[in-house]
């Protein structure tokens, strides 16, 4: 999958993509515009729950694609997500010399992941966070 055709999916299509082909709409879930949203809602179907799942492995994806560009030992980071109260979760689990790198200076790199897979959840009206665990966080595993 190239990366634009990615993030069309996690993002929707582009502008020029819209003009071009504006019958089209994506592969599951039948659409995702608020008209589809307000007519479906209440009524949660099987596919829209496969559809959920297909988007948080999209989005696990996407982090552990930026992740592993990130880090020097990209062998040795771990992408999983779980439940929370409210929401889902997405954990990432590293070398902790690689850490920093994820992080970034004053923590800008992993605030922009936050908002990109945060932006991404909203669009299919989920809620997911990015956490990088720490030595004390994987002992509670």
């Amino acid at each position: 999958m190239g990366i634009k055709s990615f993030f069309s999916k996690l993002f929707g299509p582009s502008k020029d993509a819209a003009e071009q082909a504006p019958e089209e709409k994506p592969s599951c879930c039948g659409g995702h515009g608020r008209r589809e949203k307000a007519a479906s809602r209440g009524s949660e179907t099987a596919a829209s729950g496969e559809c959920r799942k297909e988007h948080m492995r999209d989005l696990e994806g996407f982090v552990e694609y930026v992740v592993k560009a990130l880090v020097d030992y990209p062998d040795e980071v771990e992408v999983s997500s779980s439940s929370t109260g409210d929401g889902k979760m997405i954990k990432i689990v590293c070398r902790p010399t690689d850490r920093g790198k994820i992080i970034g200076k004053k923590g800008k790199t992993i605030i922009a992941l936050r908002s990109l897979v945060a932006g991404a959840a909203g669009r299919q009206q989920n809620r997911v966070t990015v956490e990088v665990m720490d030595d004390e966080d994987e002992v509670k595993r």
